[in-house]
This record gives structure tokens, C-alpha cells and sequence, in this order.
């Protein structure tokens, strides 16, 4: 059976996710919504930025048309999540795949779309990378290794160079701003209301019963010279490097942990807990470890850009945004034919790719 697909907005994550559904053997791209009034008529190729890729489907800021085409499935990845948009497709049996939240949302309240999937027998699907995906996933399939499990952790180590975003580094992470600006940064909550549902996600399926709230901290490293970066040099004593974690305790002790490192290079960045040569030496990664018996290690390359890489091809085609695509996209077949309501990818069948059509 093939699935008719609607794929909302087009930017970083939406360009390799229009590849991913044209590719995928189940799926048909059936519609594609634009923000910009710019962008309305153009070939869904050619938004891709594919201009050999011509796929007949003309973009449009239309919600009602859109819905009007009655699609199995909207892969819904704006910048910003309108909650009403997203009842509104479920009402109209419309299933929805986002990277946007809703990965695990023990914590949250989500009456409204239980209703709305309900009315709709739809299914709501909250997918993604860190968090979403990598943070949980491989950490749960590890486990399946060993017995006794103590400890659980994935770490993520991320060269920000290659974020084409100057604003978003300087006026959001804060990278090259003053300590004092990084200490009151509003990161660690935003970011915690993702890997909390992480962090909860493992301790549930796998028995862990926490003492309380997650325990939180930021922490951040200083240039110790100027260090050149897209959005123009640091200065030395701003910040370059930044760590968030977010630790599950188990009477006092961290049972369960997931961290984000992220970096303008390694070189010239004070070396209190940033270590500098281990990160240099291991590149790009997320790192995971499962302590039971027998213990699991695991470093993934791929996902992040690598050295040798071209920075202008990686700003525009980033990996880390075509896996967090593509992982939204391979659910699409399984979501699709899930029961109604809110489904976790604990509920759902495992989740795969599909190998390359060959003419």
C-alpha cells in the first residue's frame, strides 16, 4: 500500500524530507505547505533545492486544500509548533509525524489531542534525533545486551561551526557572548522540556524509579583566544564551549543521564571539564554506554558532518538534519497503520529504512 503524504514547511529539515518521501516505496508526496508567500506554486523538487528532481506537486500556504486532499499522513515540521494546526489534522483523520515533541509525553497534557485522535482515529507520532531518537533508541536496543543494568547514558559532542545559523549561535546559545550572559541562558529549561522526556523514556521501560525531579546543570568554557567561527571570531574570556546534562537519580546517584557538549572547535578553549584532545581525537558523535553485565559501548559516526567536509555543503545539507528527516519519514508507513491516539516509539513496530529503488 502506498501512503499519500503531505510535507509541512521546507527548510532544513523539510528539503531532505521531500527526497526521503519521493524515495520511499511507500509513500507518495501528495502535497507541500509553504510559509513564505514566495514559495507558493513551486515544484516541490525545486524547494528541495533538487531542480532535477521535478515531482508535479506545487507548493501552498492553503491549510483547507491541503486537508482537502485527505492525505494518510502530514510529516509536520515547522519552526515552531501551532498545537491548533495539528487538532485540526487529527480531527480530519489525518495521522501526524513531527519532530517537534510529543516523543514521550508522560508529563504532559495532552487531552486535547487524545480527543482529537479519537474523533479522527488518527495517530499522533512525536519522532526525531536528540532528543527523540538517538537519546533513547540505541540506549534501549544496548540494554538488550545485558542483565543488571546500573547506569545508562548517551552523550552528544557537536562542532557548532557547522551550524548555518549566526543569529541562532550568537542571540540563542549564546556562543561568544559574556559568562554572565551564559549563566542566566534559558537553554537548560528549554532544552530539559525535550531531554526530560529522554530521560524518562529509559527509566520507565526499563524499571528505573527515580527519587524526584531530574537533576539539571550547565556548564561552559571560556576562549583563551580568538577563534574563528561563521558568525565572526570569539573573543578570548566568551563563550566556546557549553554542556548540558540532565541526570535521573536512584537514591542520590545518577541512574540515567543524557548530555549535549557542543563546541566552536577544540582549540584555544579553556580545559576545566572541556577536554579538548578526547573530543578532537573522536570528531563528531554521540557516544552511548549501558553498565550492566556484560557492559555496551557504543560511538556512532556519520550523523554529524566530518572534518574533511565542505562547510558550504554542510550548512546547506546538513546529515544530522536529513537523518532527523528520515527518521520522521521511515515512521510514516508504521504510524500510519497504528492505533489511534498519541503512540511512542515503544508502541510502534520497530522502525526501518527501506533500500534504494533501482531502476
Amino acid at each position: 500500500m502506498t501512503y499519500k503524504v503531505v510535507q509541512w514547511a521546507t527548510g532544513n529539515l523539510g528539503r531532505p524530507a521531500i527526497e526521503g518521501i519521493v524515495s520511499h516505496p511507500e509513500l507518495e508526496l501528495a502535497g507541500v505547505w509553504v510559509h513564505s508567500d514566495s514559495k507558493v506554486g513551486q515544484d516541490a523538487g525545486a524547494l528541495a533545492d533538487r531542480p532535477d528532481l521535478v515531482t508535479g506537486v506545487k507548493a501552498t500556504n492553503d491549510i483547507d486544500a491541503l486537508i482537502g486532499l485527505a492525505p494518510d499522513c502530514i510529516l509536520y515540521s515547522p519552526l515552531v509548533p501551532i498545537e491548533s494546526e495539528i487538532l485540526a489534522f487529527l480531527q480530519a483523520g489525518i495521522n501526524v509525524v513531527t519532530p517537534l515533541g510529543w516523543f514521550y509525553p508522560r508529563d504532559l497534557k495532552t487531552a486535547a489531542i487524545d480527543a482529537a485522535c479519537e474523533q479522527g482515529q488518527s495517530t499522533l507520532h512525536g519522532t526525531g534525533i536528540h532528543p527523540g531518537g538517538v537519546t533513547e533508541k540505541w540506549p534501549l536496543v544496548m540494554s538488550s545486551f545485558s542483565r543488571d543494568v546500573t547506569y545508562v547514558s548517551c552523550e552528544e559532542y557537536s562542532d557548532c561551526r557547522t551550524y548555518g545559523a549566526p543569529d541562532v549561535l550568537h542571540d540563542i546559545m549564546l556562543f561568544g557572548r559574556t559568562p554572565e550572559d551564559a549563566a542566566n541562558s534559558p537553554m537548560l529549561q528549554l532544552l530539559g522540556s525535550g531531554f526530560g522526556q529522554s530521560v524518562h523514556m529509559i527509566a520507565d521501560a526499563m524499571g528505573f524509579t527515580l527519587d524526584g525531579p531530574l537533576r539539571a546543570s550547565h556548564d561552559f568554557a571560556l576562549a583563551t583566544a580568538p577563534i574563528d567561527t561563521p558568525m565572526g571570531a570569539i573573543q578570548p574570556d566568551h563563550v566556546a564551549a557549553q554542556r548540558f546534562r540532565w541526570e535521573g537519580l536512584r537514591n542520590g546517584e545518577p541512574v540515567v543521564k543524557a548530555e549535549v557538549n557542543w563546541y566552536m572547535g577544540t582549540d584555544n578553549i579553556e580545559t576545566d571539564w572541556f577536554e579538548a584532545d578526547k573530543i578532537a581525537a573522536s570528531g563528531e558523535c554521540f557516544a552511548m554506554r549501558v553498565e550492566g553485565d556484560p557492559p555496551v559501548y557504543i560511538q556512532t559516526h556519520g550523523v554529524h558532518p566530518t572534518r574533511d567536509m565542505d562547510w558550504s555543503e554542510v550548512h546547506r545539507r546538513n546529515p544530522g538534519m536529513v537523518a532527523t528527516a528520515m527518521h520522521c519519514v521511515n515512521s510514516i508507513p508504521f504510524v500510519c497503520r497504528a492505533e489511534p491516539g498519541i503512540k511512542t516509539y515503544l508502541d510502534l513496530p520497530l522502525i526501518h529504512g527501506k533500500a534504494k529503488v533501482v531502476d
